[in-house]
C-alpha cells in the first residue's frame, strides 16, 4: 500500500470516476485502475461498485475512505511541522571547552533562544579529546573547541578562525605597561593557570620546555571566570585566550603584556560528525556561529 494509491482512492471516490480522477491527478485512466486494483489487492476488499459507467464505493470502500482520509491529513500535517515554515524545536547538544562555554558561548545561547524559543540547548563541557571521541560516539550534535588545527576524515569543519594567547594582568600590576619583556620575566611572576590537559596550557609548557624552561603555578584551576577575577584582583598573571579577557581590556581593568619573540596562537573550531543527519537545529547554531564569530573578526 502506497501514498499515492491511498491519494488516488481518495479522488476517485470524491470524483465517482476513474477517468474525472486521472484528469486531476495527472494520471492515465489506465494508471489510475492499476493503482485501485493494487490497494483492493493489498486490503482484500472491493471498494468501489462499477456498474456501467457508475462508480460508487462499497461498504468496506466507505469505512477505508475515512481511514484513508485520516491518513493523508495527518501526513500533510506532520509535512507542515517539518517543513521549512514550521518553526524550530527538539534539543541541541553541543561540546565545548571551559573558556569557549564561559566566554564565548553565553551572548550565542541567548541569541539562539530569542531567535529560536522552542530549542533546547544542552552544553558539555569537557577537554577536546572527550569531546570529540563522544561525538564520533554521536552523543553530541557538534563540537565547538579550542586547539591546534585538527583534522579527521570523520568530521566536517564549519569554523576555523585563529585565537591568540596572551599573557594577561591587571593594569595595576608591576609589569603592565612595560615594553620587550622577556619571557623569563613573565614565568617568575605569580601564575594562575588553567588546568595542564586544556589545549593553550600545554602548549605554553610544551614551548617552554623546547626552550629549557618550566612554569610553576601557584594556582590551577579548570575555571577560568575565577582565574579573571583574581587577575581583576591583580593577584598575578595568566596565559590565557584573548577572547577570555577582551571586554576586561576593552574597559581598562586588564592589559595584554608585551612579551619579545614570544606569539602563539590556537584555533577555534565547530566540528559534526560527517554520518550526522544535520538537523535545521543544527544549521541555524552554525549559521550564527559563522554569523558572530566571522563577523568579530571581519
Amino acid at each position: 500500500m502506497e501514498i499515492r494509491e491511498l491519494k488516488t482512492f481518495l479522488q476517485v471516490a470524491k470524483q465517482s470516476s476513474f477517468c474525472k480522477a486521472a484528469d486531476v491527478l495527472g494520471y492515465s485512466q489506465a494508471a489510475v485502475t492499476i493503482q485501485i486494483k493494487s490497494l483492493e489487492r493489498d486490503l482484500g476488499v472491493q471498494l468501489f461498485d462499477r456498474i456501467g459507467k457508475r462508480i460508487s464505493l462499497t461498504h468496506a470502500g466507505t469505512t477505508f475512505y475515512q481511514y484513508a482520509l485520516n491518513v493523508i491529513r495527518d501526513l500533510n500535517h506532520v509535512k507542515g511541522m517539518l517543513s521549512e515554515s514550521a518553526q524550530l524545536q527538539g534539543m541541541l547538544v553541543i561540546g565545548t571547552i571551559e573558556s569557549v562555554c564561559s566566554s564565548l558561548l553565553p551572548p550565542l545561547a541567548a541569541e539562539f533562544h530569542r531567535l529560536y524559543p522552542n530549542v533546547a540547548l544542552k552544553i558539555v563541557v569537557d577537554t577536546p579529546n572527550v569531546l570529540l571521541s563522544m561525538l564520533n560516539a554521536n552523543t553530541l550534535d557538534l563540537v565547538y573547541f579550542l586547539d591546534r588545527r585538527i583534522y579527521d576524515a570523520k568530521w566536517i569543519k564549519v569554523l576555523e578562525q585563529p585565537e591568540a594567547v596572551i599573557f594577561a594582568a591587571s593594569t595595576r600590576f608591576p609589569l603592565a605597561g612595560k615594553k620587550q619583556l622577556s619571557i623569563d620575566e613573565v614565568i617568575a611572576q605569580p601564575m594562575l593557570l588553567t588546568e595542564y590537559n586544556a589545549s593553550y596550557r600545554l602548549a605554553l609548557e610544551q614551548r617552554l620546555a623546547a626552550a629549557g624552561k618550566s612554569i610553576r603555578p601557584f594556582l590551577e584551576i579548570g575555571d577560568t571566570g575565577f582565574i579573571v577575577t583574581l587577575l581583576r584582583d591583580n593577584a598575578g598573571v595568566s596565559f590565557l585566550p584573548e577572547f577570555t579577557v577582551r571586554a576586561d581590556i576593552a574597559c581598562g581593568s586588564l592589559t595584554a603584556l608585551d612579551v619579545a619573540d614570544f606569539q602563539l596562537r590556537t584555533w577555534r573550531q565547530l566540528v559534526y560528525h560527517k554520518d550526522k543527519w544535520v538537523s535545521r537545529e543544527m544549521k541555524a547554531f552554525i549559521a550564527l556561529v559563522q554569523e558572530k564569530e566571522l563577523g568579530a573578526d571581519a
